[in-house]
């Protein structure tokens, strides 16, 4: 396998020669098999342009269906990243500031909805901006239900430290939703799918996915369906295909769709990451080496600065599930990965170094411990 990623990594960071796919597809392969992945897709975009896209494995295995590039997948929280592009087209627009607190845009106060009245002897929530909200910098945890007794709270005061969660992402939906009279799927679905030839991508479930849809497989080889998720969740509800992500990736790291203040919005570093790992979240802990990768969260994404400079990246999990969106400004370069496994994990970082070089990718801070590629 080192004969394979060391071709690799000598073309970067040119455009890659069809040869040097073939030797990726391979790479890709032997490390499916000693992870016991049972289907990966991924792309490569160079220069801003989808270079390669390829797919391996099942989408199921029991039924002997084969993955392909259009099967559809689920994106879990790379997700955030696509309604990040959707966000800051919004800031282009007008409709947005992204550093105006959130009670402008709401017609009453945020306690007073039903969804939001856990919050109501905080008074906290009057100082959330969409920027804390797009960082997760707001304060809340993760998800409400992962708290003992179920509901909403503020964990940290808001602007002071990066928290991982998908509550704010989708109170940010909420506000978009009920301040701005804008229905968040359908809009992503006319403005970046749609253009981009996203076909076979939606904010909720569409019927006409099922005949070829991958489900997906716990770390023990445990079967489990896919999620026929029926209402629109920014922090985590994008079905898609390798063929349409790859689009968008390229999209993103070029800047396509947006302004060039609104595109560096995205990858500014908007608020420093302390937190030696993303989970699980820590509210009091520090890792000084974050500081020397400037490991920041950046709008719908996280930033850091490697070998090859600037780069973002974006990962999804859940217990059937495990992708991973890396890119480097310099060259415009990115690499897609979806899996239908909860252990995708363990050959994402020789693959990415395969096919982008070294990028310096925190992977110990994304996972808080590395698998290792062979599988137990």
């Amino acid at each position: 396998m080192a004969v394979s990623v060391a071709c690799l990594t000598a073309a970067s960071p040119a455009l890659a020669e069809p040869a040097d796919y073939k030797a990726l597809d391979t790479e890709a392969a032997h490390l499916m098999a000693a992870g016991k992945i049972p289907g990966l897709a991924y792309a490569v975009i160079e220069h801003g342009k989808v270079a390669h896209v390829s797919a391996q494995g099942w989408a199921n295995i029991e039924q002997r269906r084969p993955l392909k590039t259009d099967t559809v997948m689920y994106a879990a929280s790379i997700t955030k990243a696509a309604f990040g592009q959707y966000v800051l087209m919004l800031v282009d627009d007008g409709k947005l500031d992204l550093d105006i607190p959130i009670k402008t845009y709401l017609q009453k106060p945020l306690p007073d909805y039903d969804a939001y009245k856990d919050l109501v002897a905080d008074s906290r929530w009057e100082k959330i901006t969409p920027r804390m909200l797009m960082t997760h910098t707001a304060g809340f945890p993760n998800f409400r239900w992962l708290n003992p007794d179920g509901k909403l709270d503020i964990k940290t005061d808001p602007g002071t430290r990066y928290v991982y969660s998908g509550e704010g992402l989708n109170l940010m939906q909420f506000v978009i939703e009920q301040g701005l009279g804008l229905k968040v799927g359908d809009d992503m679905n006319r403005r970046i799918f749609q253009p981009l030839g996203m076909t076979r991508s939606a904010m909720s479930w569409r019927p006409d996915f099922r005949p070829n849809l991958a489900d997906g497989y716990r770390q023990d080889g445990k079967f489990e369906a896919h999620d026929e998720r029926s209402s629109v969740k920014a922090a985590g509800s994008l079905d898609t295909t390798i063929d349409d992500l790859a689009k968008l990736a390229a999209a993103m790291v070029s800047g396509q769709g947006l302004s060039a203040k609104a595109a560096a919005e995205r990858t500014k570093a908007s608020f420093p990451i302390a937190n030696p790992h993303q989970f699980p979240p820590t509210y009091t802990e520090v890792e000084p080496a974050n500081a020397e990768i400037g490991l920041a969260a950046g709008i719908g994404v996280v930033v850091f600065d490697g070998p090859q400079g600037h780069a973002f990246f974006k990962g999804g999990h859940n217990d059937i599930t495990d992708n991973m969106l890396v890119c480097v400004e310099r060259g415009r370069r990115c690499i897609v990965l979806l899996t239908n496994s909860e252990v995708g994990q363990r050959i994402f970082p020789p693959l990415v170094q395969a096919a982008l070089g070294e990028t310096g990718m925190p992977w110990a801070w994304e996972y808080g411990r590395a698998l290792p590629v062979t599988a137990p």
